[in-house]
């Protein structure tokens, strides 16, 4: 009950005030699940791309963070091949920093952030941490991926 009312709220606060980029709505018929799309920020490899993310909000919520993915391919170091992601808030403490007065917009956001600014230190996709010794190998690659598989 305290999810699908905390849902309502947060979807009609995403409907009538996105973050900017950003668009989330309900996936159909069943409630826990939501798709959403983040728009590549501008100044960055994913400019220009659309971004699909699939969203899976737990029985729990908000006291259990809700499982994010990427269905877009994603030339990322925290985003794997499957979609999945390696953000602080998006794990339960101790390992992670979801608290329940967060909400899928703020996640959404940090996403987004994490886009601009990829954590090279904490990598997913060990392959891509030439994030951090080849940082122009890595931009190439990265519009190459959004060109082929986020391009409008």
């Amino acid at each position: 009950m305290q999810r699908a009312t905390r849902l309502q709220r947060e979807l009609a606060l995403l409907a009538t005030e996105p973050p900017p980029g950003i668009t989330c709505w309900q996936d159909g018929q069943r409630p826990q699940e939501l798709r959403a799309q983040i728009l590549g920020g501008a100044d960055t490899p994913y400019e220009k791309g659309i971004f699909d993310l699939e969203i899976i909000v737990p029985e729990r919520y908000p006291f259990e963070p809700p499982k994010i993915r990427f269905l877009t391919p994603i030339y990322h170091p925290n985003i794997d091949s499957a979609g999945r992601i390696c953000l602080d808030v998006l794990k339960l403490p101790p390992k992670g920093a979801w608290r329940p007065s967060l909400n899928i917009s703020t996640l959404l956001s940090s996403i987004q952030l994490l886009m601009a600014e990829p954590n090279p230190d904490d990598p997913l996709m060990a392959d891509i941490v030439q994030y951090k010794y080849n940082k122009q190998l890595f931009l190439l690659r990265a519009r190459e991926w959004t060109e082929k598989h986020a391009g409008q």
